[in-house]
């Protein structure tokens, strides 16, 4: 019988395991980069146990039992059809973008993304000597969404890709169909590549909401399309480095494969058969993480909105990572402020495109999210004390 019991309130001691997210900043507590501080999947761990139980690490193919699962995701999650030859197995979502835009870019060319995103974002595009054209995403009265209008009057000829995030990191948005039916019509329209990066894509926290993948757009619209998904941020193996591409289009497959060349390393065996792992055993696993982070944003929401005010806070359906807007406190940087007065290390929201904001990783223990939540409050109440000091 599998186990469908998690223990998400236990917090692990990460503290001198070589974690970026704890030793970076040693005496801050981190709420930042996207990594979650549970132990990962049991039916993960016993895989990686037997693995290395064999005790050989040679060189390593993607098996056909992670072709098996991975397309069986695909089908069983997303409704999308696969197969293994469409599948191209990768060390990471970040060096997937950075080999899209140098498989399809020449210098000068552009890429566009709409930021606040993901800073990565906003650096591949000079992997390939190509400059980067943000079209930054519009919030109305409802929620964020795309400038239309502004990238239509961005699009140059020298304009070659799009790259989406869809969940969007920071905004937790979940992008509509028609909104990514109208993307890649948009995409049609100027002869672009649509990339979309759909890492985020099983962490959706509002049962009302459900993701809508690129791969499901009709056929017309696969001779430009690359979807690229990885289990790394839903079961938390983003160190074992493995991500995926999705791409239909023969042509398209091959000229991002061949662009590969010798600049991306061999992925690590671990990594796919945590990834296999992930896929056939681990949802009872992902259903129990989704109800408990979507009981830690409604508490972080509530938490920001009743006890500290002056910041705001807009809808969020996916991710365990909130945007959280500081303009009110009219400060040069606000993640400077909470590292300093509070002790916390947050997300600056400088590179990912607004540095009034900063972005909280609330994928952690209730107990432990509250402590860094009251810490940003004893700041915030001692913020009168500290302007008579300077």
């Amino acid at each position: 019988m599998p186990q469908t019991d998690f223990d998400f309130d236990h917090l692990p001691e990460r503290r001198g395991t070589g974690s970026i997210k704890w030793d970076r900043f040693p005496d801050a507590t981190p709420y930042w980069v996207a990594d979650m501080d549970f132990a990962s999947p049991p039916c993960i761990l016993d895989a990686l146990h037997k693995r290395v139980d064999h005790g050989v690490f040679g060189y390593a193919n993607a098996h056909e039992g992670l072709n098996e699962a991975v397309i069986d995701y695909l089908a069983d999650t997303h409704g999308c059809e696969a197969t293994s030859r469409e599948i191209i197995h990768l060390s990471g979502m970040v060096p997937a973008l950075s080999l899209a835009c140098r498989a399809f870019c020449q210098p000068g060319d552009e890429v566009m993304i709409s930021s606040p995103v993901y800073y990565p974002f906003f650096k591949v595009a000079a992997d390939a000597e190509a400059e980067t054209v943000d079209v930054p995403h519009i919030r109305d009265d409802e929620t964020w969404r795309f400038d239309w209008e502004a990238m239509e009057k961005a699009v140059t000829p020298h304009t070659r890709m799009v790259i989406l995030c869809n969940p969007q990191n920071p905004l937790g948005r979940v992008f509509t169909e028609a909104e990514i039916t109208r993307l890649a019509e948009y995409c049609e329209s100027h002869d672009l590549i649509l990339v979309a990066d759909e890492i985020h894509c099983d962490l959706i926290l509002d049962p009302e909401q459900s993701h809508y993948s690129a791969l499901r757009l009709p056929e017309n619209f696969h001779k430009r399309l690359i979807t690229l998904m990885a289990p790394s941020k839903t079961y938390n193996i983003a160190g074992l480095g493995y991500a995926f591409a999705v791409i239909k289009d023969p042509n398209l497959r091959n000229q991002f494969v061949n662009a590969r060349g010798c600049t991306l390393p061999e992925i690590n065996l671990l990594a796919m058969v945590a990834g296999e792992a992930a896929y056939r055993y681990g949802e009872p696993w992902r259903r129990d993480l989704v109800e408990y982070l979507r009981g830690n944003r409604d508490v972080l929401a509530d938490f920001i909105r009743t006890q500290m005010p002056e910041l705001t806070i807009h809808e969020h359906s996916a991710t365990y990572l909130y945007w959280i807007d500081c303009t009110a406190l009219e400060m040069e940087n606000p993640f400077q402020f909470f590292l300093k007065e509070a002790n916390i290390f947050l997300t600056d929201g400088g590179p990912f495109g607004n540095d009034q904001f900063v972005r909280f990783n609330f994928g952690c223990p209730r107990d432990h999210m509250l402590k860094g939540l009251e810490a940003m409050k004893g700041a915030l109440e001692r913020r009168p004390a500290l302007a008579q000091q300077t």
